[in-house]
């Protein structure tokens, strides 16, 4: 239990104790938390998102739930969980919902017992494929990892990640690392347990002279600049650069792509869980998904269309791995990435 939690129950048996000597209206008291008694105060949102587009859903949110104060904590996925996990060891975990990259993520959460099972009103309109069976967190958006190519640089666009390995693109390949970005965590995970990729192919970019960076907006710069031709980026910062009229393309190649579905989720003993609800449903809700979409995201919810130049998750050919194997796996993928790039 949380420790601040605590003190908030503390406070409110005092608040009820004076509203009963008082005579006071106890359903007027408990109004207080919200206009209509429901969400209200404040919520503490950690999440992978870049900073725009968080403070973008938070604005929008709060348009529908003014009366909620909305902190944000931004960073890489293994960076948000790290401090999630810190704060747990302390006895006092801030945070009350978090969206960050992928399920594998969420599943390590769970079977730390650290989320709270919450059954959205919004779920009728979301894959089943993309919620967990105990609803302790479903997916937000539908994100694939595929070939960043700057325009100006190369000659084709090419349709197979051999692209990154051939000696004619040597040391003109980039990623985000996997110690710092769940998607590539996530990608790593994934590519390793295909038959046609493996370790072999992590091995070959790395005799290729692949770059490796901390996130994928650190990988489409150097993309963006020339500095390399190729990437290993999430689809959507792709093609918002493409519309801002940056010299780069997006390629699905023939062979798969990843896709991770950034998940959301409420922390287990969360001091808002009113606000916590109402935060998901937003996401979820048909407005929420319309502003993914808006912001340049493939969205999880049926009857919201995709944006412009990018493929819906039917059109995609998307390669998996067992959830359990991915989350199992896990620290022992990162440590072999270490090993190999030495990052």
């Amino acid at each position: 239990m949380k420790m601040k939690k605590t003190m908030l129950t503390m406070g409110v048996a005092a608040s009820l104790l004076l509203a009963a000597c008082s005579g006071t209206d106890a359903e007027s008291e408990a109004g207080s938390s919200g206009e209509d008694g429901g969400a209200g105060g404040t919520l503490d949102f950690y999440t992978s998102q870049p900073d725009t587009d968080a403070t973008a859903l938070v604005n929008a949110f709060n348009e529908q739930h003014p009366e909620v104060e909305v902190n944000v904590f931004r960073s890489g996925t293994e960076e948000v969980i790290g401090k999630v996990l810190a704060e747990e060891q302390a006895g006092d975990i801030q945070a009350d919902v978090l969206l960050v990259a992928d399920s594998v993520t969420f599943e390590g959460l769970k079977e730390q017992d650290l989320l709270e099972p919450y059954e959205s009103k919004e779920l009728e309109a979301i894959p089943e494929d993309f919620v967990d069976p105990d609803h302790t967190y479903t997916g937000t958006k539908v994100m694939a990892t595929v070939l960043a190519v700057n325009t100006d640089k190369a000659e084709q666009l090419p349709d197979s990640w051999n692209v990154l390995t051939d000696t004619a693109s040597e040391e003109q390949a980039i990623m985000p690392s996997p110690l710092y970005s769940g998607a590539a965590a996530y990608n790593a995970g994934v590519f390793t347990r295909q038959d046609n990729f493996g370790w072999d192919f992590y091995q070959a970019l790395k005799d290729n002279g692949t770059s490796v960076v901390q996130g994928n907006g650190a990988a489409l710069k150097a993309v963006q600049s020339g500095e390399k031709t190729y990437g290993m980026v999430v689809d959507y910062i792709v093609a918002n650069a493409k519309a801002e009229g940056s010299p780069v393309d997006l390629v699905y190649p023939k062979e798969g792509v990843p896709v991770i579905t950034e998940p959301i989720g409420m922390i287990k003993d969360t001091d808002n869980e009113e606000a916590a609800k109402a935060f998901i449903d937003f996401v979820l809700s048909e407005e929420g998904q319309k502003l993914a979409s808006e912001l340049g995201y493939t969205p999880i919810r049926t009857g919201v269309d995709a944006p412009e130049g990018l493929k819906s998750i039917d059109e995609m050919n998307v390669l998996s791995a067992p959830l359990d194997e991915l989350s199992s796996g896990r620290e022992d993928d990162k440590r072999e990435f270490k090993e190999l790039f030495g990052e």
